[in-house]
């Protein structure tokens, strides 16, 4: 895997987890076999530390109240096991239902930039360029953190907050100073520390969330699943008179978030998707309506499922 690559989350990496435990563990507090538990998640999913929200969203599902009495209750190693078994699968449920979408930065585009001499000068000039904001063809040496701001995620910088090493490596370039700097000494700065950002992110790699979205059909499933959410659904539909396929329509594109849909306005692939799914449908009478709400809730999760919607939260 290299930088710039997306990668979906969907459950899948944790199917084949080793859910051993071990041996030389007689007993565990229930705080330790969550401990373990995620450790093990975390390293089938390139070491991405688990967002809270994901967790407690599994526990949630196996009916596991992470508490005080739980943590430090001692478990045999049959009991510990099977906690860790449901909890995994249910991180796992929990990614089919919402994907992440991730990156891992292990320096690779950065390696690219620095072998090729006419990409690092370019690159150098545009962020010298950006960076002289009053155009005296000088800026200050500290602006060398802005730069990598600049570069960010997508040219396979990680946030300094967020990937200490790099901290460390402005330091020891004294990249804090007010020292002004005109580009060519820009450039010469800029160099070794990108040099040392790659190598600590091949032997480091550093692993970030995308701010996008998944949908799947799989909420959609669930709902299609649970006959009397449905009928609330196409009571909703019909509350305001008779119903037809231009009303289903305006609702599902007003509130279809809730059941599982993108967004109507994420972006052409979406309107692309209402248009197809609505396509050479007929009229239904009120006594069939449910049906019909049916066959193109149906349509909806077929579709997502063969061809996934990607949106940006």
């Amino acid at each position: 895997m290299s930088d710039g690559a997306l990668t979906v989350l969907d459950g899948n990496h944790l199917r084949a987890i080793d859910l051993s435990l071990p041996e030389a563990e007689v007993s565990l507090t229930g705080a330790q076999v969550l401990d373990l538990a995620d450790s093990k998640a975390s390293s089938s999913l390139f070491g991405l530390s688990l967002p809270q929200s994901l967790k407690s969203s599994a526990l949630k599902r196996i009916s596991l109240q992470d508490d005080d009495v739980f943590r430090l209750k001692e478990l045999d190693r049959e009991q510990a096991l099977k906690v860790i078994t449901d909890y995994i699968t249910a991180i796992a449920d929990e990614l089919k239902d919402d994907p992440l979408v991730i990156s891992v930065l292990d320096g690779y585009t950065l390696r690219l930039f620095l072998e090729d001499e006419d990409d690092f000068a370019m690159l150098a000039e545009n962020l010298f360029t950006d960076l002289d904001v009053e155009d005296t063809g000088k800026i200050n040496k500290n602006e060398i953190r802005n730069a990598l701001v600049h570069m960010g995620v997508e040219m396979g910088v990680p946030p300094i907050s967020e990937f200490p090493p790099l901290s460390d490596i402005l330091k020891k370039h004294k990249a804090d100073g007010e020292e002004e700097l005109g580009q060519a000494q820009f450039a010469e700065l800029l160099q070794p520390v990108l040099q040392e950002l790659s190598e600590a992110l091949a032997k480091k790699h550093f692993v970030t969330i995308q701010n996008i979205k998944i949908v799947n059909g799989s909420k959609l499933r669930k709902l299609l699943a649970d006959e009397k959410q449905l009928n609330i659904i196409v009571e909703k539909i019909l509350a305001d008179g008779s119903g037809n396929t231009e009303k289903i329509r305006s609702f599902l594109e007003k509130t279809g978030t809730e059941l599982g849909l993108p967004p109507s306005e994420a972006n052409e692939a979406v309107a692309l998707l209402y248009d197809a799914v609505f396509a050479d449908l007929e009229e239904a009478g009120e006594d069939k309506f449910g049906n019909l709400v049916k066959q193109i809730l149906e349509k909806f999760a077929e579709q997502l499922e063969a061809s996934p919607v990607f949106h940006d939260i």
